[in-house]
């Protein structure tokens, strides 16, 4: 335990005294002026948002429409989904195990009396605290903004929801920060690691994006003769396909928590077709429809924890 401690404890400060941790937080608090007094953030969007928010039941909550309204599709769920969050996960681990095995301080490192299982779980607890932190951060940042733009406090619920958002955001950057130190376990370069997780980060985006609807159109294709039936199906389809992108299953996930009238997308195609509204849900509800989105993004990254620490735990360390 106390070799945890110290590997923790060491790599936290670096995150934050380091050029990267530096950079990072900036990244952080830019995010933060965009969502609220960018172009298409709620500064520009909100009175708009409220004027309009009746006919989604969600007047009574007004404090969230700060961090879900925005100019089509770009809000702050969209920055966090698609950039904020995986960028953050990936700097913090691409280059976790493989930079330390080339310079040869890993090999001095496990010379000491820290046993290896210690350096591989405090870099990844230490990246875990770090995403936290600047989660919080910029959720406090932008209510400290939004007490002055809209004047109105949060309610008890809305501040409860917004803790676990953070939550939440923490678990999908442990996915991101996962991945990131996989590759760089099993890959001994580090620019080949940051270039792989880059990788699989683009791919997931053009995959929620574009291959999603390639797909539906493959196996459902509609045209301007479809019946209702056929665009159900469709859209159906590409939904279920959607979800095997961890940033469709983190944005839905949070749509729900910080949208109480919304539920998942099956559910809004349903409840549209039925020619019905979408009335607010209690926190207990929105947490039943979301609990499948936060099992898989549990047991993600458990998978590619799991993975990375049995390759790192198995493979041979020699001293430069």
């Amino acid at each position: 335990m106390r070799g945890l401690v110290t590997v923790f404890t060491k790599e936290l400060a670096d995150y934050f005294i380091s050029w990267r941790g530096i950079i990072l937080f900036a990244v952080v608090l830019l995010t933060t002026v965009v969502a609220v007094y960018g172009p298409s953030g709620a500064f520009q969007n909100i009175r708009a948002a409220v004027e309009s928010a009746g006919s989604f039941g969600v007047t009574e909550f007004i404090f969230l429409r700060l961090f879900t309204v925005g100019e089509g599709f770009i809000s702050f769920l969209f920055f966090i989904s698609f950039f904020l969050i995986p960028i953050v996960g990936i700097a913090l681990g691409f280059d976790a195990i493989n930079d330390e095995k080339n310079s040869g301080t890993l090999s001095r490192l496990l010379s000491q009396p820290i046993y290896r299982d210690a350096v591989f779980n405090g870099k990844f607890l230490a990246g875990i605290a770090t995403i936290a932190i600047m989660l919080a951060s910029i959720v406090l940042l932008i209510s400290g903004l939004g007490l002055i733009l809209i004047g109105v406090p949060p309610s008890s619920e809305e501040v409860l929801r917004l803790f676990l958002f953070v939550l939440l955001g923490t678990l999908y950057g442990a996915f991101w920060l996962g991945l990131a130190m996989l590759f760089s376990v099993f890959l001994k370069r580090v620019a080949t690691s940051a270039l792989a997780t880059i990788a699989v980060w683009i791919f997931f985006i053009f995959y929620s994006l574009m291959i999603t609807s390639f797909i539906a159109d493959a196996i459902a294709p509609v045209d301007q003769a479809s019946g209702l039936a056929e665009l159900v199906r469709h859209e159906t389809i590409q939904i279920t396909a959607s979800r095997a992108s961890p940033i469709y299953i983190f944005t839905e996930a949070t749509t729900i928590l910080l949208v109480p009238g919304m539920r998942t997308a099956s559910e809004v195609l349903q409840i549209q077709l039925a020619g019905g509204a979408l009335l607010p849900l209690p926190l207990g509800q929105s947490l039943l429809i979301m609990w499948p989105n936060v099992i898989g993004m549990i047991a993600i990254p458990v998978v590619l924890f799991a993975i990375s620490y049995y390759i790192f735990m198995r493979e041979e360390i020699r001293a430069t």
